[in-house]
């Protein structure tokens, strides 16, 4: 029999966590002194802290390690618990390698650009949305509002429900800067279900993978914010999969300031 401190040394687990896994049912002493208090543990269960210390060094949660100390011996089942941790932790190191690309990318470029903080670039994912959707070709970019006009005459009649958010989101589908006859998606997200008008489709958007960043003020800081994501986009690894879109959180229809505007610049993107 080792006494707790003996066993400590022997098993490298501090005599703070072997009395913590006693409490918890993980790794109980083979005897207590019932006058002193004292553990004592069995040379043999040597073998199971080395299996516990094995499995938290993986990464596994004290919980989880009880559960696998179950089925240790059932190799099969062992296994299943390897592969999915194994996986967990692989996606994990992908997300910070990318953490820290980004990093090392925005480093460089503060040491270039004093500005670069300007506008944050953040990568997310948009989840899967069912919009009101209307697209046509327009005179030009900023005849915009003839689109959302035309959308909610069509949709008044139907009581449409916005969603929540509701993310009024204009998509720009030319390859290049057309002066004249931009092709011009609008869509808002809406609750329920609903039958096609003459223009407006009902729709569901799957999600996307998109780089982006918000700012607030004129549209006329749109050429600026595009420069600052697509050299984000190209620094990080990513490239474009898909047209471009602006979601107006604060847009004309709520304010005539332009400095009062809030515009959030997206552009789906996959890893190159």
């Amino acid at each position: 029999m080792l006494k707790i401190g003996d066993f400590s040394k022997l098993s490298r687990i501090s005599i703070r966590m072997l009395r913590y896994y006693d409490e918890i049912g993980l790794l109980v002493p083979e005897y207590i002194d019932e006058f002193t208090g004292y553990r004592y543990y069995n040379e043999a269960q040597l073998l199971l802290a080395n299996r516990i210390n094995c499995l938290r060094n993986m990464g596994f949660g004290l919980s989880v390690i009880t559960e696998i100390l179950k089925i240790y011996n059932d190799t099969r089942a062992l296994k299943e618990y390897l592969i999915l941790k194994h996986a967990e932790l692989k996606e994990q190191a992908e997300k910070i390698s990318s953490q820290m690309q980004i990093l090392e990318t925005s480093i460089k470029r503060l040491e270039k650009e004093d500005n670069i903080m300007e506008y944050n670039v953040i990568l997310k994912e948009i989840p899967q949305r069912y919009v009101a959707s209307l697209r046509n070709t327009i005179p030009s970019y900023d005849k915009e509002g003839m689109l959302w006009e035309q959308m909610m005459k069509e949709i008044a009649s139907l009581k449409v429900q916005f969603a929540n958010p509701c993310n009024f989101t204009a998509i720009f589908y030319d390859k290049e800067y057309n002066e004249h006859d931009p092709d011009v998606e609008i869509q808002v997200s809406v609750q329920g279900n609903f039958q096609n008008t003459k223009n407006v489709v009902f729709k569901t958007v799957p999600s996307e993978l998109i780089a982006y960043t918000t700012f607030k003020g004129s549209y006329d800081q749109i050429t600026a914010v595009n420069q600052v994501v697509a050299n984000w986009i190209r620094d990080n690894g990513y490239v474009f999969n898909g047209a471009m879109f602006n979601i107006y959180h604060v847009g004309p229809w709520q304010t005539q300031n332009p400095d009062e505007f809030v515009t959030e610049i997206c552009f789906p993107v996959k890893k190159r």
